[in-house]
């Protein structure tokens, strides 16, 4: 003990040992010692020492230090004192400020000894065994070390806890640890494992880290909390960034809805603490990536159709338009708001309804508007104000048409600041960048809309009084010329690209202007400094574009006049080399990375992403479209006739194949439908089957049983025969003469039935000889009233021509039979005679027609009597029928008497009684009717 008390600063004599030499000693103890104090003590002293000789101690106790963990398991108090100075050798976080030498020398020091603790990876495994035990000296110290580890070689070590059986899910328990320490330092550990791992991160996801984390934020304050709910908030930005399959967890999880309570902000939102402001920072960034426009288009759609869902939208509305706000956070609203509405039809007609809290209110675009081309307004509230409205017109081709409509003379309202004249003013102001940010705004107003490009040409200004107006687009090209600053022109110029690009007509009103087509070849063919390769690089653009979208309706500026005029003034080469400054632009391929303007400072302002993505698609086709002569145009222009020819007729087939495939369809449809319905036949056919077989089966077996009984009956009959009593053979034939009672009833009935047969017979006969006999008269009668009208109507008929021809001759003056000029006194004759004749034909035609009228009442009496004969032999052949049926039934009745009757005779001969059978008594009278004839 002594040497320890030397060690920890007690007196000793004789010279003191160095810090290696102590340090030595110390480890030979650590191994050596067989009393767990003795090692006990010695780690302690080492762990005291470790933070002023960490090179020493990382160097020769590291190996007995993790002996330790390995051997003295039992004892938590050896345990912490060799994972805290494991820590202290490993950790680079220093509390005093070093100088950058000494920083970087403890670094690399810090990242040796991790190279060395993690050669062998059962270190790390025997490190996640430790942090089971629920000892808080062992527990924290090894979450910290762990930490540290993970800081210094975060990829060797994730891969080594990643393999390692249920590595990540005891890392995750420390997340449920009661102790607020523990759980925090958790937080941390868990952010160095998750970075930059996808595997990890899901793993991490799926272990319900989601639930405990939004719980903890809650249970923290949500925005108002401490650094916890930030290290939760980054932890769980860790998880979702980049990772389309915990995003969609995220979602799924229902937790998008849970974020919505953290933006509720009152009315006082004065003296926002520096934490409040860094938790809600976070929160907006949280937002962001989920509908972050490099994810998969149809997740974010998901993700902000969510959002309106929800009501997150509409909280984040409530803090843009609240007063009060922090500048940055306002700033990140108004970026956060972009992206959620960003590509959303739906989200994006939310984002017009919303209003300014003034009098009167105010659309929210056009106060977020004034603040983009006000120059006294921070330029990242700028800069986001002009990513919002971009984000409101993507893909909104209603949103762009309203925003022009406010451009155009019929719409504008002079009591009233619109969108159009706020961009208008921006546009034309003595601030660049304002230029530059209007010129950029009323490019993606046109952005791939064709009609808004045609509309925005009708847009007139008012240059100055008693000056005829001007259009917007000769107004561009006036300032463009007159020298601005770059940025205007470069913005400018970005403005008349997007505009007349896929515009033919917008290109005949550029090129109509005799001013323009000298300006750019000047501006292109001029040899000017650094600065203005940028503008050149745009000229020779815009000039391409006037080339290739030209529908030569101008005969100066055709296609190859233009042409032309590039080689005499520019040179092909040269123009190409002009037109390829703009992407060797250093700032061209930042401004294409994303769609949200992030620029350093105004002056590096310079291009759009959109912009960006135009230049890419037209480059080449220009450079082609300068090459090309006019004879490869010319057989360009036939081979796109002919594409057009073969793709007219591709849509043609592909509109009978889609017709065709309706129909198939629908004939399937049929099919499916008959082969069902076929099925259920099939299966009630069989089910009937089945059931007439039962039936059968249940009539065979019947059938059986009767036979059994009739047998069993006779038997019975024959052995009871003998012991019957004289009560049953009175009460027999008591039976017997009831039955003969009815026979005789019933042949009665059958002898009236036989007279009523034989009477309806007879009628029936008698009916059927005269009726069939009168029948066959009145049908010859008919056919002769028949032919007898049609002779009556022949004659009519040549009479009304006879009758024709003598009014035509007697209008004419001329005789019949004569052709000579007639006298006064033969004409008057045979005006006369051709009246009489007239006279004659009329009353031989009125006595036809009404000999047809008796002729026709004849026939219609005739037709009803033979429809009355007809029904009364139809009634009197159903009586026959109806009486056969009755005599059949009697005739059944009777034999069934019969039969019981001579089985009763039989019965009563078998018993020994004398019985008369009728036959018997039928000899008898024949005998005694004998006798008396003789």
């Amino acid at each position: 003990m002594n040497f320890f008390r030397g060690v920890m600063g007690g007196q000793t004599a004789g010279p003191q040992p160095s810090g290696a030499e102590t340090i030595q000693k110390l480890c030979d103890r650590v191994a050596s010692s067989t009393l767990l104090e003795d090692r006990r003590d010695a780690v302690r002293a080492l762990k005291s020492l470790s933070k002023k000789y960490r090179m020493e101690v990382g160097t020769q106790a590291m190996d007995h230090l993790i002996n330790i963990l390995q051997t003295d398991r039992s004892d938590s108090e050896i345990l912490g004192y060799a994972l805290d100075t494991l820590y202290n050798v490993i950790s680079n976080d220093e509390e005093e400020e070093q100088d950058e030498n000494a920083q970087k020398q403890a670094d690399d020091l810090g990242t040796q000894f991790t190279e060395k603790f993690i050669q062998d990876p059962e270190h790390i495994t025997l490190l996640l065994t430790l942090l089971e035990e629920f000892d808080f000296h062992v527990r924290w110290p090894g979450v910290k070390l762990l930490t540290a580890l993970l800081k210094n070689q975060g990829v060797q070590v994730q891969g080594i806890i990643l393999v390692s059986p249920m590595g990540v899910s005891r890392l995750m328990d420390l997340l449920a640890d009661s102790r607020e320490v523990i759980r925090n330092d958790g937080l941390l550990l868990l952010q160095q494992l998750t970075k930059g791992n996808a595997a990890i991160q899901k793993i991490v996801a799926f272990e319900n880290a989601f639930e405990r984390l939004l719980d903890i934020i809650t249970e923290e304050g949500s925005s108002d909390g401490g650094i916890v709910v930030e290290d939760c908030l980054l932890l769980l930005l860790n998880l979702l960034k980049n990772n389309s399959s915990n995003q969609n967890f995220f979602k799924e999880g229902s937790y998008i809805q849970r974020m919505k309570p953290w933006f509720e902000v009152g009315d006082d939102n004065s003296g926002w603490s520096a934490q409040k402001v860094t938790n809600l920072h976070l929160m907006l960034q949280l937002v962001r990536v989920m509908v972050s426009p490099v994810n998969s288009p149809g997740a974010t759609a998901s993700c902000q159709k969510c959002m309106y869902q929800c009501g997150l939208l509409q909280q984040l509305c409530t803090i843009l338009m609240a007063t009060g706000v922090p500048a940055d956070i306002l700033t990140e609203t108004i970026n956060t708001v972009s992206e959620v509405i960003r590509g959303s039809q739906v989200n994006q007609d939310y984002f017009t309804s919303v209003n300014a809290p003034s009098n009167p209110p105010r659309p929210a675009i056009v106060v977020l508007l004034m603040s983009m081309v006000n120059e006294r307004q921070p330029f990242v509230l700028r800069c986001a104000v002009l990513y919002c409205f971009q984000c409101f017109l993507y893909k909104n081709q209603k949103g762009q048409g309203e925003i022009v409509a406010t451009l155009l003379p019929s719409t504008i309202d002079a009591n009233s600041i619109s969108a159009g004249q706020l961009l208008c003013g921006g546009l034309f102001s003595a601030d660049s960048l304002s230029n530059w940010c209007a010129a950029v705004a009323l490019a993606h107003t046109l952005q791939d809309n064709l009609t808004q490009k045609e509309q925005l040409l009708r847009v007139q200004l008012a240059t100055s009084l008693g000056k005829p107006p001007v259009s917007l687009l000769q107004q561009c090209t006036n300032i463009l010329s007159q020298g601005s600053k770059v940025q205007t022109r470069v913005g400018l110029l970005m403005l008349l690209c997007t505009w007349i690009s896929n515009c033919p007509i917008a290109v005949t009103h550029f090129l109509h202007n005799q001013d323009n087509v000298p300006f750019l070849t000047a501006q292109i063919s001029e040899n000017l400094g650094e600065d203005e390769r940028l503008v050149q690089g745009l000229c020779a653009l815009l000039l391409g574009i006037c080339i290739y979208y030209n529908d030569n309706s101008l005969e100066n500026y055709t296609k190859e006049k233009l042409k032309q005029l590039i080689e005499k003034r520019i040179g092909k080469e040269n123009f190409v080399e002009k037109l390829g400054f703009i992407t060797k632009h250093e700032l061209y391929s930042r401004a294409a990375l994303k769609p949200q303007p992030i620029f350093p400072s105004p002056e590096q302002m310079l291009f759009d992403h959109e912009f960006t993505r135009l230049v890419k698609e037209l480059e080449g086709l220009i450079t082609k479209a300068v090459h090309k002569s006019s004879e490869e145009e010319k057989k360009e222009e036939e081979v796109k006739k002919t594409l057009e020819q073969h793709d007219n007729i591709v849509t043609q087939y592909k509109e009978l194949i889609r017709e065709q495939d309706v129909q198939i369809q629908e004939l399937k449809e049929k099919v499916s439908s008959m082969t069902t319905q076929t099925e259920q036949l099939q299966a009630t056919v069989s089910q009937q089957q089945s059931q007439i077989q039962q039936h059968k089966d249940q009539y065979n077996i019947l059938k059986l049983k009767l036979g059994k009984e009739n047998q069993s009956q006779s038997s019975q009959g024959d052995t009871q025969v003998n012991g019957l009593q004289t009560e049953e053979l009175a009460q027999l034939r008591e039976e017997l003469e009831e039955l003969r009672r009815q026979q005789k009833l019933l042949q009665t009935q059958l002898s009236e039935k036989d007279v009523q047969i034989d009477s309806l017979k007879s009628a029936a006969q008698a009916a059927e000889g005269p009726a069939g006999s009168d029948n066959t008269e009145i049908l010859q009668e008919l056919e002769a009233l028949k032919n007898q009208v049609q002779t009556h109507l022949a004659e009519i008929s040549h009479l009304k021509a006879e009758r024709q021809e003598l009014l035509r001759r007697a209008e004419a003056g001329v005789k019949p039979s004569n052709t000579a000029p007639p006298s006064d006194s033969s004409s008057d004759a045979a005006k006369a005679e051709l009246e009489n004749r007239l006279a004659a034909q009329t009353a031989e035609m009125e006595r036809l027609k009404e000999s047809r009228s008796g002729l026709e009442q004849q026939l219609a009496a005739a037709t009803s009597t033979a429809a009355i004969l007809q029904t009364e032999k139809s009634k009197l052949q159903t009586e026959v029928q109806e009486s056969k049926k009755e005599q059949d039934d009697l005739l059944m009745l009777l034999a069934d008497q019969d039969q019981k009757i001579h089985s009763l005779k039989q019965k009563l001969k078998d018993l020994g009684e004398t019985v008369e059978d009728e036959d018997d008594l039928r000899d008898q009278t024949s005998d005694e009717d004998d006798e008396d004839e003789n």
